[in-house]
């Protein structure tokens, strides 16, 4: 995830019909993704948008490499 995206957690997701969507917009809070909603709805009223937060994935821990070392 680029690190832009962690700054904005708060989403703005566009529901479409069998189970797709589309993020519209990402907030640093979420006073105003409600804010960003409330004109999404008045330019498009037969549109179904949710606000979801979107947390930064926690990193994976990193695999221990070993070799083998042959024994002469």
């Amino acid at each position: 995830m680029p690190y832009r995206t962690l700054l904005y957690p708060w989403c703005i997701v566009r529901l479409l019909p069998q189970l797709q969507r589309v993020t519209v917009a990402r907030f640093r809070n979420r006073s105003q993704a409600e804010n960003h909603l409330k004109v999404l709805r008045r330019l498009m009223p037969a549109g179904t948008f949710v606000i979801v937060f979107d947390p930064p994935a926690p990193p994976l821990p990193k695999a221990k490499i070993t070799t083998a070392h042959a024994i002469d």
